[in-house]
Formats: C-alpha cells, sequence, structure tokens
C-alpha cells in the first residue's frame, strides 16, 4: 500500500522521516511516494487536498479540516521556537505597523502570530523564507523568519524586534504549534494510527542512532548549512512534542485554531485529530 508524502527540506523534517523513508524501520506494507517542498508549497497543496499525508503549517490547518486530520506524532511545537520579526535597523516596536513587513508566506503559522500580534499591520509582501533576510538587508522593509534564520540573522548584522513566539506564550501560556503532519480523513483510520506509529519510531531512531552526528539525508537535502544550524534546527524543532502531541500540544494547537481570524465555528478534539 502506497501514500504520497511530502514534507520540507529542513532538517528537522528531513531528522524525522529520514528512518522512515529510507527503510531503517519496518514499515510492513507501507510505502510512500515522497515529495520535498516549502512549507508554503505545502500549505498551498494542502488546500487542494493534493497529498494524502503531508506536513503544514497550524496556521493554515483551519482552512482544510474537511479533509485533514492531524498526527499526534510529527510535529514542531515547543516554547522558545516562534517566528521573530527582524530589521535592519533598530526598530521600536510602534513603527512596525507603518512598515512593509515581508512574511513567509500568507498561509504560515508565523504569518498568523504576526497578525495576532500587529492586527493594524496591513502592509505586507508575501516571500520564500531564504528571501526574507536578502529583504531586510536591502532595506525593503522589516521581515518574518522562521527555521534556520533565526540561527543566522544576527550574523548579518540584523536586529531583533520582537519574538513572535514569546508574544504567544505570555498571551496563552501554550507552547507554540508551528507545523505538524496531517492525514487526509478518507484513509482508514487504523492505517492512519499505523502510519503515526512508523512516524513515531523513526524519529526515536534517528535520536538513537549516532545523534548528535548527522546523517547523509539531513546533510543532502540541508541547503549548505553548516552543521552546527543543522543541530541546532533539530535540537530546537524536534522535541518530545514531536514525539508525542500530549494533552498540552493538543490544547495548544485548539487553542491557535481558535485565534485564527478565518475560522469557521468552533473546534473539537475530536474533528482536529485521528
Amino acid at each position: 500500500m502506497k501514500f504520497t508524502l511530502g514534507f520540507s527540506p529542513c532538517p528537522n523534517d528531513t531528522f524525522i522521516f529520514d528512518a522512515l523513508v529510507n527503510k531503517k524501520i519496518d514499515t510492513h506494507n507501507l510505502n510512500f511516494d515522497v515529495v520535498l517542498e516549502d512549507v508554503e508549497t505545502l500549505n498551498q497543496w494542502a488546500l487542494h487536498g493534493k497529498l494524502q499525508l503531508t506536513k503544514l503549517s497550524y496556521g493554515v490547518l483551519p482552512l482544510v479540516l474537511d479533509t485533514y486530520a492531524v498526527l499526534n506524532s510529527g510535529s514542531a511545537l515547543g516554547k522558545g521556537v516562534g517566528p521573530l520579526l527582524i530589521s535592519k535597523e533598530e526598530v521600536g516596536s510602534t513603527n512596525v505597523e507603518d512598515s512593509l513587513i515581508a512574511i513567509p508566506g500568507e498561509n504560515t503559522t508565523a504569518h498568523l502570530l504576526f497578525s495576532l500580534a500587529y492586527p493594524n499591520a496591513k502592509n505586507k509582501v508575501f516571500l520564500n523564507y531564504t528571501k526574507i533576510e536578502d529583504f531586510v538587508l536591502a532595506n525593503k522593509g522589516l521581515g518574518v523568519i522562521i527555521h534556520e534564520n533565526r540561527f543566522t540573522y544576527k550574523d548579518k548584522g540584523l536586529k531583533k524586534i520582537i519574538d513572535l513566539g514569546d508574544f504567544w506564550e505570555h498571551q496563552t501560556e501554550c507552547p507554540i504549534p508551528l507545523g505538524g503532519i496531517v492525514v487526509k480523513k478518507n484513509i482508514d483510520k487504523k492505517i492512519a494510527l499505523q502510519v503515526n506509529g512508523l512516524i513515531k519510531k523513526s524519529i526515536e531512531y534517528a535520536f538513537k542512532n549516532n545523534y548528535p552526528t548527522l546523517n547523509n539525508y539531513v546533510k543532502l537535502h540541508s541547503q549548505e548549512l553548516s552543521e552546527e544550524v543543522m543541530k541546532k534546527h533539530i535540537d530546537l524543532y524536534v522535541n518530545n512534542y514531536s514525539i508525542d502531541l500530549g494533552e498540552d500540544g493538543k490544547n495548544a494547537i485548539v487553542r491557535l485554531l481558535q485565534a485564527h481570524p478565518k475560522k469557521e465555528g468552533s473546534f473539537s478534539i475530536e474533528n482536529i485529530f485521528i
């Protein structure tokens, strides 16, 4: 039995899925056609139900709940993991709403968190996350950065205005739900649970086998990041919530969905998760 599976080339995702997609663990009768794309592309595909299993931003989840349910394993969620709003020069937070802001995708959790922190900031441009540091360096405006850019912006002389994760944590006392793995609801629940178990085993395998030595699959898709940055990326975004959301993780996701400006009606645990 074969399923389409999409995730990003970022080190946290390739670290999570290496053992699964490269048959380092027994996947029994399940096989996967794998595609690696940036998360905003995966978000757009999820809106059209393109893949059977996919990584997506929790910021787009309310718009796809008719089609997808969240698996318990594979998420990027935690405290101290949020997007950062940055500038080239020192900028007071009161000046943000008058600035042009580069956002790493309309349907990303980063955009949702920015909109919650700055509801009156309407002057936005949506770029691939890899282009936002250069946008800010060119003095075109401010930028919201995610992924490995959290670890590189200071080296380029850029300044942090606000940690949007800190904003969320202070407002809610919840961990930040950045992204997770979803499965189409038309897939048999027993199969979905089997896939969830395989993702959990894949993460456990990754941690138990030679980490912090990086495997070749992570390096291959790392977009020329240094090993130090790759390890920081994995250590920040792959944690106990990735193995098992637990009640705290699920409650945080529900809280984020309730804050979404495009939500329709209320959300229940049963409607969101497998």
